[in-house]
């Protein structure tokens, strides 16, 4: 089976994300990896595999623009490494920065850490759940994002021990988001705002800036 033809498709998410010279080939590394991958495990959506640089790349990198002085960042659910990989990959040269990749599936978290191996992206994968990895979480976390993991209700409860001491969270969302957040706000006091994203016209990124219990 020939590899697709990817140059248009990367040609226009770095359009969307610049990025340095550095990055594009670790993230032209990482992306090698996911398809290589691909072929036996599950990674991503094989419809979404001509997409990979936009719907997935680009889609994980924008968010960078929505936080400043980062230093520490958890991503839930990671699975096939969006978007805590081209995070890690686009902040590799920023001394100090430690993305943490929360993911309880074993083969997906061999898969991580084989993409942090080759990139060098400075990253570290928690292979287990969510809740547990909340318990005793790094010291000071920045930003906690988690894309297409589950309905933001959910995603309140999980991030609430990180979002309490400081953290903001980044949430990628489609056409449902009104009545996620209308859901989300039955059980909590949400401070967020919606920006539009940049890849995709029905998207948009949650940005939770506080959190209290109801």
């Amino acid at each position: 089976m020939s590899a697709p033809d990817l140059s248009a498709d990367k040609a226009k998410a770095l359009k969307l994300t610049p990025v340095s010279r550095e990055t594009l080939g670790r993230l032209e590394t990482y992306v090698d990896l996911l398809l290589k991958w691909q072929q036996k495990t599950n990674l991503i959506a094989p419809s979404t595999i001509p997409n990979v640089w936009t719907r997935h790349v680009a889609d994980s990198l924008q968010l960078l623009d929505l936080v400043q002085d980062v230093r520490t960042w958890v991503d839930f659910g990671s699975g096939g490494g969006f978007p805590a990989i081209p995070i890690a990959c686009a902040l590799a040269d920023k001394p100090g920065v430690q993305v943490h990749l929360v993911e309880s599936n074993g083969k997906k978290a061999a898969f991580l850490r084989e993409s942090i191996r080759v990139t060098g992206a400075p990253a570290q994968v928690h292979s287990e759940r969510v809740e547990k990895y909340t318990q005793t979480p790094v010291n000071s976390v920045d930003v906690v994002s988690a894309r297409a993991l589950a309905p933001l209700k959910v995603l309140c409860d999980q991030a609430f021990p990180l979002i309490e001491r400081g953290a903001i969270g980044l949430f990628p969302k489609g056409l449902d988001v009104a009545a996620e957040l209308t859901e989300a706000a039955k059980y909590w006091n949400i401070e967020a705002t919606t920006v539009a994203s940049k890849i995709s016209p029905e998207g948009c990124i949650v940005i939770v800036k506080a959190l209290k219990p109801k």
